[in-house]
């Protein structure tokens, strides 16, 4: 008879509780440096592409989207400085935010010409046009010779 050692592990809730931040459990929305990545929703409809950015405190003038090929990408970068007088300060935070996202667009799908964006209430809208031949066309009858 032999014996055998066997190492039991459990997954625990106490190790979760000591791995996690404690007001951020189930926060997957971060970039490997560790900075926060705004959320997205795609939706796709017979004739578009339609995307939703969460990015609110932001301004137009903050982002940068480029399409290179079938890579769409947006970008933020936003550096806010508070201008003070006095200089004796006890406390002072700088506020620095960038992200970048990358979508794969679908090979000859999209209408690269008619991309439209607009940024209203803290959202982050483009609507990517797809082409005409792309579009979804209804059911054909197929005559039988």
């Amino acid at each position: 008879m032999s014996i055998i050692k066997r190492n039991y592990t459990f997954p625990s809730v106490f190790d979760d509780f000591f791995t996690r931040e404690l007001f951020n459990w189930g926060n997957d929305n971060f970039s490997a440096s560790n900075t926060t990545v705004p959320s997205v929703n795609i939706k796709e409809s017979e004739d578009s592409f339609d995307v939703e950015v969460a990015a609110p405190g932001m301004e137009k003038k903050d982002f940068n989207i480029t399409l290179n090929g079938t890579t769409l990408t947006i970008s933020s970068e936003k550096q806010q400085k508070e201008e003070k007088k006095e200089e004796n300060y006890t406390r002072r935070e700088f506020s620095y935010q960038s992200f970048k996202r990358s979508f794969q667009l679908p090979k000859d799908v999209v209408d690269a010409d008619k991309i439209n964006a607009k940024y209203e209430n803290g959202l982050l809208q483009l609507t990517i046009p797809k082409k005409e031949e792309a579009k979804k066309q209804g059911p054909r009858m197929i005559e039988i010779g």
